[in-house]
Parts: structure tokens; sequence; C-alpha cells
């Protein structure tokens, strides 16, 4: 099996150090390891010997490097598509078409539910009928481009992975939804390649678009039927936790139908959050963590919250004065420190901003419009919107777009507090901020490699 790596562009090299990955990872090389990982910087192939494939698969599975393959054995004639619906037309030639209880049966499916189970339900019907090595799953309103499949099969050269996902992007329109959805739809996780689990970059893929191994879901039994949102979260974290790997892969795309309607719109941004609750149950409070930082970020931005930002600013210094001396032995040069901790700070603080409004939004909002400083820590947090506007140039107005991005986070947020008071848990409220003093479980974390 032929193997290149692609480096994450977020990755630094300070000497024999290579910092990047997500999570954030320090890996200090020997000398050899160093010489290899310029050679595949380069564009040299990974060998065979087992130091190389031992190196390698570690920068892979940091997210510090991304695989690319020779020509895969397998062909789109080894994947079979599955398509669930309801009361949509499917046109995918040779796909088993599972219809979950169209008020009108679809024309030429599969396989039909009497009544509606839900899109697990659904998606475990049409794969148990699959005989290929890969099963495909697509939406029924998704439109593959030609030669989706091509970019992702090549991921199946190795034995470890068991699903993979392309880019799913939203339908172009003139509408202002349609211009917001190209912009951001909740299905499009972004043009970088990405190995997938809970805490990384990229945390999970969509089934609206997902290739994955038939034997992976025999021995998982498929999708969990009792969720109806999340299900494909769920499915995904499980492949993960079975020590499978999953990957992300922006070169192939499929084009996803936006919702037709404001409040259509917005009961899909309120159902994905009602899965929160029940994937924190399952998969624990780190999972679905709104904020996931130091206790120290936190405290500094709690202090500027407060009214006291130089206190707040001398709790971040502090906590940056101590980074140094924990990464000098990984041969971390000071600056190169101090400049992961400061960004650090910036970026949990841009995490807080985006809970205040999004999954703490129902509560928070209100509450922080009563006060004269309340409405200061809002428009500082609701700006960030702005700054992603600035920096995507979508095809909206600011102002439209800032009022769209905060209808879309507030009514995530209430589908958050929806399923908490369903499953009975605040898990998915509360913060992890596990990395008090004698608790090193957050941060750059170090390592050694050959």
């Amino acid at each position: 099996m032929k193997l290149w790596l692609r480096i994450d562009p977020g990755t630094r090299f300070p000497g024999r150090t290579i910092i990047g990955g997500s999570p954030l990872r320090v890996l200090r090389l020997t000398a050899a390891g160093a010489k290899r990982v310029q050679y595949w910087r380069d564009g040299g192939e990974v060998g065979d010997g087992e130091a190389e494939r031992r190196l390698a698969d570690k920068l892979i599975d940091a997210g510090i490097a991304h695989p690319e393959y020779g020509q895969a054995r397998i062909t789109p004639a080894d994947v079979t598509i599955v398509v669930p619906t309801r009361d949509d037309p499917v046109s995918v030639p040779g796909a088993i078409v599972v219809d979950d209880g169209s008020a009108t049966p679809v024309p030429g499916a599969t396989a039909r539910h009497p009544v509606s189970r839900g899109p697990a339900a659904a998606r475990n019907t049409g794969w148990r009928a699959v005989t290929t090595e890969l099963v495909a799953f697509l939406d029924a309103d998704t439109r593959p481009a030609p030669g989706w499949l091509d970019p992702l099969l090549p991921h199946f050269e190795d034995p470890r992975v068991l699903a993979v996902a392309p880019r799913i992007v939203s339908a172009p329109g003139e509408t202002v939804l349609e211009r917001y959805e190209r912009a951001r739809s909740a299905l499009d996780l972004g043009p970088a390649p990405a190995q997938v689990r809970p805490g990384a970059r990229v945390t999970y893929v969509p089934t609206a678009a997902l290739v994955v191994r038939r034997s992976a879901l025999a021995e998982l039994n498929g999708f969990d039927e009792s969720l109806r949102f999340g299900e494909d979260v769920d499915f995904v974290w499980r492949l993960v936790a079975r020590g499978g790997r999953v990957r992300y892969e922006p070169r192939s795309r499929v084009v996803h139908a936006p919702r037709a309607t404001w409040r259509a719109w917005a009961r899909q941004r309120f159902d994905y959050g009602t899965s929160a609750a029940p994937l924190a149950k399952r998969h624990g409070h780190k999972t679905m963590a709104p904020v996931r930082a130091s206790g120290w970020t936190a405290l500094a931005w709690g202090l500027a919250a407060l009214g006291r930002p130089r206190l707040g600013l001398a709790v971040a210094l502090g906590s940056a004065a101590v980074l140094p001396r924990k990464l000098e032995p990984a041969g971390v040069p000071a600056r190169e420190s101090l400049a992961l901790v400061l960004r650090g700070h910036l970026g949990a603080g841009g995490y807080l901003s985006e809970a205040l409004t999004r999954t703490w939004g129902p509560a928070a909002i209100p509450l922080l419009l009563t006060g004269k400083r309340g409405r200061v820590v809002l428009a500082f947090a609701l700006a960030r919107h702005l700054r992603d506007w600035w920096r995507g140039k979508p095809d909206l107005d600011p102002a439209r777009w800032l009022l769209v991005r905060a209808a879309d986070d507030l009514a995530y947020g209430m589908g958050v507090w929806r399923g908490c008071a369903r499953e009975r848990t605040v898990t998915p409220l509360l913060p992890d901020l596990s990395n008090w003093p004698g608790k090193n479980r957050e941060g750059p974390q170090g390592g050694r490699a050959t």
C-alpha cells in the first residue's frame, strides 16, 4: 500500500519538535525521525519499514498529517448505495431505497416501513440488504458530484479506516436562507481534511453522505434506533471507540438541498440541539461540553467579563509563565510556548462567546440584557459573527448575516435545553474546565516519536 502524507497547514516545526494536530500535540523527534518527516513534507513516499509506518501512524492519528494513497484496489463496484426516504422521490441508479412510511409509497423502493420509524431504522433496513464490502449512505435530497467516490475509496486501503465522509455543501440559491446556508450549512465541515473523533477539530461526520465498511456496521449492529436525532454522531463515535479510524475527505463533494422555509430551518437546528443530552449520556460529559478550556483561561475571561480586565490579564500572563517550563524538555522554544498560550486564551474566548449565545443562550441572553456590563459582554460575543462575515465575505449584508447567525445559535440552544429537560440532565450545559493545578489533562500533550 503506497502512502504519502500531507502535513496539516497549522503544523509548526521548531527544530526537531512538531506542534500541531487536534487536540494540540507536541512531539519531540529523534534526529532520524526529523529527517523522515522532512522527506515526507517534500513529497517523499512513506516506506514499508516498521519504524516509518509507526511514525506515520502517529502523525495521522494526531491530526498532524493526512494520508494519501496510491491506486485503490477497492472500486465503486464494491460499494452499494443506501438511500432512506420519506415522501421524497429517489433517482439513484442501483441504490437500495428504503421508504420510511411515506404517505404515498415511493415508486421503486426496495423496502418499505408501514409507518415511519426514523432515519436510523431506515438505514439499518438498507445496509442489512447489502452484500458488498462498503455501504454508501446518501440522503434523498443529496446530489453527489460525478466521481464523488474516487477520493474516498483509497482511504479504505488502510484496514483501520472504518468510514470516510465527503464534504457536504448546500445547493446554491438566491433567497437569504439559501445564501446563508451556502456560507454556513450545518452539514458543511469545511475545506480541510481531518481525522474524526470527539475533541478533535472535526468531531463527527453526518450520514447525509457517508461510506462505511459493512463489517463495522454488522459488528456495532448499525445505528441506534432509539435516537431520532444524533444517531449519526453516536454511530461515528462508537466506531472511534472501537479503535477504528474515521476520515473526513473534502476533495469529495456532495450537494445537499437546504430547508425550504425559515420555520423548517429553525426546526432543523432545534432538533439538532435536542440530541446533545442523549449523546452526553451515552458518550460522557467531555464529548458534548459547550466549552473545553483550562480553568485558568476560564478564570481570566470571567474576571474580564466581571469588569476586572487587569486582574484577568494577570491570571492569563501568570498561566503563560508556567507552560515554557513544561514544554522545555520537549524542545519547544520559550517564544513558541508563549505564543501557544496566547492563542489558547484567545481561542477559548471565542468558545466562551459561542457558548454564551448558543448552548447557554436561552438563559444567558435575557440575563445579559438586564445590565450595562452584560450588554457589553453580549455585544462582544456577537461580534465574532461580524468577524466571520468579514473573513468569509458571504453573499449577505452584515446586518442580515448577524441576525440569522444569532437565530441559528438560539434555535440550537433552545433544542439543547429541551433535550436536557427531556433527559433530566444538565450535562450538555456544563463546561469542561479540567486543567486546574495538579490535573494535567488538558492543553498541549507531550510525546516522543522515533
